[in-house]
This record gives C-alpha cells, structure tokens and sequence, in this order.
C-alpha cells in the first residue's frame, strides 16, 4: 500500500510539472500595447503607430472601421481616425488639439475582439498650451466589448512575457519554505529527543532547501534583469532572500566544521532553529513594512488581485504543488542517503 501511494504522489508531480511546462512555454499572452511612433507629437495633424505585444488582436480581414482609438489627457478625450490596421499594430491619424489638460496622453485601442488596450504615457505633445481640449477636437468613448481571449496569459505592462517566470520563481520559493519548515520541525524534534534520526531529517531538508533557495535567486535575478534592468537591485526582499540563502550555508559550514563531535546534532539544531526564524522575518514580515518592487508590498498590488487571472491560477497552482512535491521526493532521496552513509559509518 505504501508503495503503491509513493508511486501516486510522485507520478503526479511529474504529470503536474510537465503540464506546467507545456502550459507554461505554450500559452499566449493576451494583447497589450507596448509602443507609440511617434511619441512626441506637435500642434499639426500627425500620423501615429500604435504596436502591440501577444496574440494579435486583429485578423487580416478586420476593417479600420471596427477599432476606435481615443487619447485621454487629463479627463478628457482627443479624437482619432483609424486608418489601417495589421494583427499587432494600428495606424491613427491625429488632429492634436492647441490646447489640453496634460501634455502627456494615454491611448485607449477598442477592439472587436480583445477588449480594450491601453497604453500610459502613449505620446507627449510639446507645444500645446494649457487648458481644456477644444470642443471639435474632443471624443465619447465606445462602448466596451466583451473580450474573447479563450486560454491566454494576463498581460502587464512591465513583466510582458516574463509573467511566465511565475511558474517556476515563485513555487521554488513556497517549496523551500516547505522544506526548510520540515527541517525546523526536525530540529525541534532532535532538541527535545537528542535522535540522529531527526537530526538526519533536519540536514537532507536543508541541503534540498538550499537547492530551492539557489534556483529561486537565479530566476528571481533573470527576472529582475528583463523587468528592473538589472541583475540585482536594492531590494529587501532580494536581500533578505540572499541574506537567507548565506544563513543556511552557514549551518552546512557548521557541521563540517565540527566534523565527528558529539555535540555537532544539537548544535546544528539550534543554528537551524535560528536560520528559520530568520527566514521567516527576512522574506515574510521586514518586506511589508519596507519599500519594496515586488508586487503586494508598499501599496503595489500583488498578484492575486488583478494579474492572477483564471488562465494563470491554472497553471500556477499545479506549479506549486508541482514544484513542492518533486522538493519533497528530493529530500527523502537526501534522507536515504544520509541513513546509508550513517550505516556504513557505524559498522
């Protein structure tokens, strides 16, 4: 029976990462606008190209006359004309106003199909004065239409196509919270009993912990680098993920150290007590109270209130418990082996 649940839960881990995987690398990314040219505009009738990211939100068939375009300055709408259209781009002809709320205007793209796009900060007219937009230059905004994306991905302004990096980023770092509990159990469990099994325990659950913990600040790095422009920033939470990742090293430096001393279980214990406390306040309570550029920290929305769509709480959830189990089945292979080397070392 115990055999028959371990190939269950372990068959499904792989099912549920390779469904991950595919999901993962194969569905499309909902249409969003990344681009205005040109994006700094002048009193005069100007010719201006919107281009799009993700699945097309057009067909070659679709006419201009079914997309409306509209710029907002301030609270108030600029009129376009529609003048062609491709399944990722769309050309407007613009009367720009000599007068306007703001400078800068956002673009709103209307589409039969895909909903609305929106692009901030779309253009920058340089010479229009202050003051609202002129009444024949002014717009009404269309009535919004229903989107049909079928099973795509959110698209969000800065991660774009990174969004992908969700799957495997942030389930690493739930796997290694899981693991590293588990050892901390183990240590507790070793304090009050003085066992080498829990002691054995709390050492494969860190050395699989640490492998979570490394992977999880190389794709964090990566993503870092493709959304903040660089490799590393001065985040707290990276810092504390480093910090936290530098801790537990220290308890593998420890017990190397003290090599065959008596004392090495417990002191090893109370170093991993210790190293997950502080894994607690590095990457749990210091970064809700701090500034901080990853989602739901200092009035950033998280995650799950608008970019964890239905499509992505499919995959990301299999992703989690993915990602949990196959870190589970490695440390029960890390545990195997430190009971053999622990038999053949008292024979």
């Amino acid at each position: 029976m115990k055999g028959s649940w371990n190939w269950f839960w372990k068959g499904g881990s792989v099912l549920l990462l390779t469904y991950v995987v595919v999901r993962g690398f194969c569905t499309p990314l909902q249409p969003g606008l990344v681009s205005a040219t040109p994006s700094q505009l002048s009193v005069a009738p100007q010719v201006v190209d919107l281009v799009a990211v993700g699945q097309p939100f057009a067909t070659s068939e679709d006419l201009p006359a079914s997309f409306d375009v509209v710029l907002r300055s301030g609270d108030q709408l600029i009129r376009t004309d529609v003048v062609a259209i491709t399944p990722h781009s769309v050309r407007i002809q613009i009367d720009v106003p000599p007068t306007m709320p703001s400078r800068a205007l956002d673009a709103y793209l209307f589409t039969p199909a895909s909903g609305t796009l929106f692009l901030g900060n779309a253009c920058f007219v340089e010479d229009a004065a202050k003051g609202d937009v002129p009444p024949e230059f002014s717009a009404s905004a269309p009535d919004p239409q229903e989107p049909d994306l079928g099973f795509s991905f959110p698209y969000q302004p800065n991660i774009m196509e990174s969004i992908r990096n969700l799957l495997w980023h942030v389930p690493m770092w739930f796997a290694m919270f899981f693991i590293m509990g588990l050892g901390f159990v183990a240590s507790l469990a070793q304090l009050r009993t003085d066992s080498i099994g829990w002691d054995m325990r709390a050492e494969a659950a860190v050395k699989t912990g640490l492998v979570f913990g490394l992977l999880g600040l190389a794709t964090g790095s990566l993503w870092a680098r493709w959304t903040w422009g660089a490799w590393w920033v001065s985040d707290p939470q990276l810092n504390g993920a480093l910090v936290t990742v530098l801790l537990y090293s220290g308890y593998l430096v420890l017990r190397s150290a003290m090599g065959d001393d008596d004392r090495v279980g417990r002191l090893a214990a109370v170093y991993n007590v210790f190293a997950f406390v502080m894994l607690v306040i590095l990457l749990m309570v210091l970064p809700r109270y701090t500034e901080s550029l990853h989602p739901g920290k200092d009035g950033n929305p998280g995650f799950n209130s608008y970019d964890l769509d239905n499509s992505l709480r499919a995959v990301f959830y299999p992703a989690v418990i993915g990602w949990g189990a196959l870190c589970y089945w490695m440390y029960t292979l890390r545990l195997r082996m430190n009971r053999c080397a622990h038999h053949l070392l008292s024979r």
